[in-house]
């Protein structure tokens, strides 16, 4: 049984192009704000959606993320809300996933939300702070519904332990370019195209690099050796600058369609 996401890869990788991949926090900059996040996203030319679970205390979130997360919760934001926006994301034909810590997901119930993912036409969940070690539950949970298990590896992840994680991934390796957490950044670590190459001699999986793209000629960079690139701090920063929602709107689409490109011009 294959994802929306696994043949997203698929596809991608037989244009020889790597996969763009959105993020935004469910419930910003509101619960109707964020759907049309979602539309510009894939107006724009998005590959993939990851819909962001706002966390009150996270661990890999930059200011800006956390910024957009309070945001949300303030407005109450829930797990309701992170399905819906997921919906929104599948029907618009994308491969779509949710990022969240863990506490979210054992306080809904963990078959619960596996199951709730895989209702709104999710492809599986990205786990930042969830160790293989803990995952048991979780794991039975995912080869029930079926969905990816995505987990993140960092440039800390030994050699010894990084085939244990990414043995047990669905979908892609996360691999967090940098130690340290989101944002966007002037450059892209140079250890990110190192912690790739790492990855790739441990699975076949498509790898996607994260934290710290934002213009077109880093997505470039990045496409030439990752399998996916991930920009959410880059998205969410054109909202909260802009005077006005289609302000906003607009600069997402343009920056989206920027980065598109640069996916597209990396090999």
């Amino acid at each position: 049984m294959t994802t929306p996401l696994d043949d997203l890869f698929v596809k991608v990788r037989s244009e020889n192009r790597a996969a763009l991949i959105a993020y935004i926090p469910a419930g910003f900059p509101s619960v109707e704000g964020c759907k049309k996040v979602i539309k510009a996203f894939v107006d724009g030319g998005v590959d993939a959606i990851e819909i962001g679970f706002p966390y009150s205390d996270p661990v890999m979130d930059g200011p800006t993320i956390q910024a957009a997360a309070d945001q949300s919760l303030s407005q109450g934001t829930g797990a309701r809300e992170v399905f819906d926006a997921l919906k929104t994301a599948s029907g618009l034909g994308v491969a779509a996933v949710v990022m969240t810590y863990w506490n979210p997901i054992e306080k809904f119930g963990v078959e619960k939300f596996a199951q709730a993912i895989a209702d709104n036409g999710g492809s599986g969940v990205i786990t930042p702070d969830l160790t293989i070690e803990e995952s048991a539950t979780w794991k039975a949970a995912v080869a029930k519904t079926g969905i990816n298990p995505i987990y993140v590896v960092a440039p800390s992840t030994t050699d010894s332990r990084l085939p244990k994680v990414t043995s047990q991934c669905g979908g892609f390796v996360y691999a967090a370019s940098l130690m340290g957490v989101t944002g966007a950044r002037t450059s892209v670590s140079s250890g990110a195209a190192d912690l790739v190459a790492r990855i790739r001699t441990t699975t076949g999986l498509p790898v996607s690099v994260g934290l710290g793209v934002s213009t077109r000629e880093q997505a470039k960079g990045v496409a030439g050796y990752a399998d996916g690139v991930i920009v959410g701090s880059a998205f969410i920063k054109a909202i909260q600058d802009a005077p006005d929602e289609e302000a906003g709107l607009a600069a997402v689409r343009e920056l989206a369609s920027e980065l598109a490109k640069g996916v597209r011009e990396g090999r």
